[in-house]
């Protein structure tokens, strides 16, 4: 008689993943068209973490600057879930912008660096710039 029991079929079957409708509001990602941004600095440090840009056709997120490492990542979570707030409200991307590098004293890590807002030709060049400086 053995002792091993057999697996129970469930462990056997494939997962199937069904994204279901709803879920937070939230912008786009991403858009080919003219974007701005700001800088978002470590509160610590002054170290650049990332970038927050935004594009008035309903686009707006941060990117994390590859070299900041995990601290950057890390802080994408506070500024997404202020997006998604702005969004809730029915602000434009770029009032949602406008209000977050107008905050100076954030809940996060990470701050707006004042002087940073400026313009993109879409967010391919906001990427680059996360990923190269």
């Amino acid at each position: 008689m053995s002792s091993e029991q057999p697996k129970p079929s469930r462990f056997e079957e494939d997962v199937m993943f069904r994204e279901k409708p709803g879920g937070p509001a939230r912008y786009q990602d991403w858009t080919e068209n003219p974007v701005q941004y700001f800088t978002v600095v470590d509160k610590e440090n002054g170290s650049v973490l990332g970038y927050l840009w935004a594009g008035d056709e309903d686009a707006a997120a941060y990117e994390p600057r590859a070299a900041g490492g995990p601290r950057a990542a890390n802080e994408g979570g506070f500024w997404i879930r202020r997006l998604r707030d702005a969004k809730q409200r029915g602000l434009l991307p770029s009032q949602a912008l406008a209000e977050l590098y107008g905050t100076p004293e954030t809940a996060g890590k990470g701050r707006p660096l004042p002087g940073s807002l400026a313009d993109a030709p879409n967010t391919a060049a906001v990427e680059a710039l996360a990923k190269g400086d």
